[in-house]
């Protein structure tokens, strides 16, 4: 005979009480425990911001609130089950049923019960960006647009276009003029493009990421009583990192906060840094205007940084004037050491600079995974990343690609490789790759055609194997005086489509190495990237801007070196000591950390260096003109002072190379200039 046993849901009620007011500081303590309504929380770098939102959703719990009630919304989903997991481990309770993750996540779990209301079945698929990016090339087939013929857009970029109108909730047309103005004459054509994407993924059931959040929203709006459901249910609403929101995540947490209003919104206005790929400032600028009745608590107390950091974080986010104002308190005691302002005499200076006292703090005992070296733009560790690999110092870059690993760079110097070496076949096969028209099968035809050719011209042997891949090459190879690259390539016969652009190799060949001779690196890759490669990046890369920066700087790297053959000798050189370091690194897991600012935010170090703090790269140069630009570089300067615990050293070089003038002085960042000078330690560097 069988026995029936019934599970009991666990009681969201316990005799366990915590003791907030011992838990938690007297700000964090007035946060947690305020009463229902909207709540603007703006919590300081270091000042416990996830342990006050956890306590929040404890505090809630413990008050006989609902689990089924609460929203909390994160930027990760592991966030979202960190809390979770440290409120059940205050709390002996039964949370499942709260609803815990990503906007993305959330907005899927709703369209999965109720996309029907809006033609799709609850089994539709969400496609990668890989997926988007097929999809969206088989419409632009459809549309009759051939973008071997006309330099249309590709699918990853009209992928990140579609989805900055999503999520900014931009027309079109505005947002091409202000993100992509080299689009705008066609206009027509990606509209076009854009109205067909959106009746394929219908028609497909097919949703991207961006959908999970614009079809919900959309549903919302169109839907009333699905909407009045979810406000019903998510009575209070709590969401992470405000400040990185964008419009329409803001719009989703406004529509459905309207009616009861206990919505806590938590992050720190200093910390909002990523506008430029969809993230609202004025979100969290705005939110006591938005809800009047807010009640706006600051958590100033840092547990991270000694106090001689936090007076310089202070004084440098200061002079914003939309902020916040708040002044970050520290808890350690002082070690009496200022953070370090150091001038350089250049880049190569500042690397050898760096190189050192990051040796010095390893003998000292730092260990260099605890040691960060923070930029503004990737380039601007070019130089340091070479002099690593010099004294052999491990290093590892948070984005995971290395300056000169990139494929834009890789793509350039292709061309440089080719004709200081025309055997390089690795070299050539990825030069003509870029044309229109001349895919793996046309290349390995036309590298066949050219090594013939350089055969009977005495310069190598057609039926050798002839690649050169390491990127070094033997001047032995040269053609010598009187050769035209231009005129051998005019000569070999390509497809129809690929004709126009071929002659336009041909010409940029005979200009980048007349008569044979290569001319100096730096010349040569300005002349690469205007006559061939700009057209290129602007269809294929979402970030053209940032990449034709790279470009530059490394025009303007080159001109240390007259010989082409030396250049990339240096270039190699890197690559060979990093593969070479790589499995070392791997296996004692030590190596000091270069990352961009962006991507070092939510990061701790023992010691930071932030470098190439000069007016036109630390702010970019882009940011001078407009108030709000400038002060959105200011808060990624405080993101970087607020990484350092220990030590931090804010460097930067007096003289700068620049493409066709020479030496230039550099007037130190205006940022520097707004610390006052008892607040850091100027130190002078002399060689011996």
């Amino acid at each position: 005979m069988s026995r029936q046993y019934t599970l009991q849901r666990a009681p969201t009620s316990t005799s366990v009480h915590i003791d907030y007011a011992a838990e938690l500081n007297e700000q964090q303590l007035t946060a947690v425990t305020a009463p229902p309504g909207p709540i603007l929380v703006i919590a300081g770098a270091g000042s416990g911001k996830t342990r006050t939102l956890t306590y929040r959703v404890a505090y809630l719990l413990e008050n006989g609130i609902d689990p089924r009630n609460i929203l909390l919304l994160t930027f990760t989903n592991k966030a979202a089950r960190e809390m979770l997991v440290r409120v059940t481990n205050l709390l002996p309770v039964d949370a499942s049923g709260l609803w815990g993750g990503t906007f993305h996540s959330v907005g899927n779990r709703i369209l999965r019960r109720h996309g029907t209301a809006l033609g799709y079945s609850g089994g539709f698929t969400i496609m990668d960006r890989e997926d988007q990016k097929d999809l969206i090339e088989t419409v632009v087939a459809s549309a009759g647009i051939d973008p071997k013929v006309i330099r249309f857009p590709k699918g990853d970029v009209l992928a990140e276009i579609f989805s900055f109108v999503v999520n900014t909730e931009k027309p079109l047309e505005q947002l091409l003029a202000e993100k992509f103005p080299y689009f705008l004459p066609l206009l027509d054509k990606i509209q076009d493009v854009h109205e067909r994407y959106e009746k394929k993924k219908k028609a497909t059931n097919s949703m991207d990421f961006d959908d999970l959040l614009q079809k919900t929203l959309s549903m919302f709006q169109q839907h009333e009583p699905i909407t009045e459901f979810y406000r019903r249910q998510f009575r209070f609403i709590l969401v992470d990192e405000y400040q990185d929101t964008n419009k329409i995540q803001a719009d989703l947490v406004d529509l459905l906060a309207r009616d009861h209003r206990n919505v806590m919104v938590v992050g720190d206005d200093a910390q909002s840094i990523y506008s430029w790929c969809g993230a609202n400032f004025q979100n969290i600028l705005e939110f006591p205007k938005r809800y009047p009745d807010a009640q706006v608590f600051k958590i100033e107390m840092n547990y991270r940084s000694v106090p001689e950091i936090l007076d310089v974080a202070n004084a440098a986010i200061a002079a914003n004037l939309q902020q916040f104002r708040k002044h970050l308190s520290a808890t350690r005691e002082s070690k009496a050491l200022k953070p370090a302002l150091v001038a350089l005499n250049d880049g190569a200076e500042q690397a050898q600079f760096v190189a050192q006292r990051v040796l010095e703090l390893r003998d000292e005992g730092v260990d260099l995974n605890d040691i960060a070296v923070l930029y503004r733009a990737h380039y601007h560790a070019l130089e340091l990343q070479l002099e690593l690999s010099r004294r052999g110092i491990p290093y590892q870059i948070t984005s995971g690609i290395r300056f000169f690993e990139q494929a834009h760079i890789k793509d350039v110097t292709s061309f440089i490789r080719f004709v200081a070496n025309p055997r390089d076949e690795v070299a050539f096969n990825r030069m003509v790759k870029l044309l229109p028209g001349i895919g793996n099968r046309t290349a390995e035809n036309l590298w066949q055609a050219w090594a013939a050719g350089l055969a009977v011209a005495g310069i190598g042997d057609a039926g050798e194997n002839i690649s050169v891949s390491s990127g070094v090459s033997d001047p032995g190879y040269s053609p010598g005086p009187g050769y035209s690259f231009g005129e051998r390539f005019l000569a070999m016969n390509v497809p129809a489509k690929s004709k126009k652009m071929w002659t336009q190799l041909a010409h940029t060949l005979d200009e980048i190495a007349p008569g044979g001779e290569p001319n100096p690196p730096s010349e040569m890759i300005t002349s690469i990237v205007e006559a061939i490669y700009d057209d290129y990046a602007k269809v294929n890369f979402t970030n053209y801007e940032l990449r034709r920066e790279d470009l530059d700087q490394l025009a303007v790297f080159a001109r240390q070196f007259k010989d082409v053959h030396e250049f990339l000798a240096q270039l190699a050189l890197i690559s060979n000591v990093d593969a070479e370091a790589a499995p070392a690194q791997t296996r004692d897991k030590e190596a000091v950390n270069l990352s961009t600012v962006h991507q070092a935010k939510g990061l701790e170090f023992h010691t930071v260096f932030v470098i190439w703090l000069t007016d036109g790269m630390f702010p970019s140069s882009r940011s001078l003109d407009t108030r709000e630009v400038l002060e959105e570089e200011r808060r990624l300067f405080y993101v970087a002072i607020t990484r350092a615990r220990d030590e931090l050293y804010l460097t930067y070089p007096q003289l700068r190379l620049s493409g066709g003038f020479g030496d230039v002085f550099q007037r130190p960042s205006r940022f520097l200039q707004e610390i006052p000078n008892e607040l850091v330690e100027d130190w002078q560097v002399r060689k011996v």
